[in-house]
């Protein structure tokens, strides 16, 4: 007796099916995918991120700061400011100055400068404190800027924002955040100023 082979044998019309099949299947998921992917994608480019998003251009040409000398606490408090300053405030990069790199530092264009040491402000009881992330700012408004000086901290820091940037407390808190970390507090500050 003959043994029949059990195992499937294709055919030549089993195969040109498979073959027809696979010629429609991949256009096909082609033209879907091409579907898909032209409904997901934006419409035009400016659903990309607007040019504005970006940081701002800015010269790259060092700030130039005065650098007094400092007495050895205040110029151990300034370096240790300086080393927990940001590399940006907000989207002003931090730019190199003419003196004083371990008391100054300066960022965008025009420049918003920090310095620290020298003399405290003199505030008198009507003038205006504001406290920003646990830091008392005495604000002073000069032509071209409005300088915030720290009234509550061993070693006082001085930031001046040009006017160009609206809202200049909105500018020092992360200046404020490095000051709190590096200049510890005095024990007497001015009535309103609250942590």
């Amino acid at each position: 007796m003959e043994e029949k082979d059990s195992s499937p044998r294709a055919d030549g019309s089993t195969r040109r099916a498979a073959l027809w099949a696979t010629l429609i299947a991949v256009p096909v998921t082609l033209a879907v995918a091409g579907f898909t992917f032209a409904k997901l994608a934006p419409d035009s480019p400016d659903a990309a991120p607007s040019a504005s998003a970006s940081p701002r251009a800015q010269s790259s040409a060092p700030v130039e700061l005065p650098a007094p000398a400092l007495a050895e606490r205040p110029a151990v408090l300034c370096r240790a400011l300086v080393s927990q300053l940001p590399d940006s405030v907000r989207d002003l990069r931090q730019r190199p100055v003419t003196a004083g790199p371990e008391q100054n530092a300066a960022y965008g264009d025009p420049a918003l400068t920090v310095s620290c040491g020298g003399s405290a402000p003199l505030v008198q009881p009507t003038d205006e404190v504001w406290t920003v992330n646990k830091v008392c700012w005495h604000p002073v408004q000069e032509a071209d800027a409005t300088v915030l000086t720290t009234v509550d901290r061993e070693t006082p820091v001085r930031v001046r924002v040009p006017r160009t940037y609206e809202q200049p407390l909105q500018w020092v808190t992360p200046i404020s955040d490095a000051i709190v970390s590096a200049v510890p507090s005095v024990k007497t500050a001015p009535s309103g100023c609250s942590a």
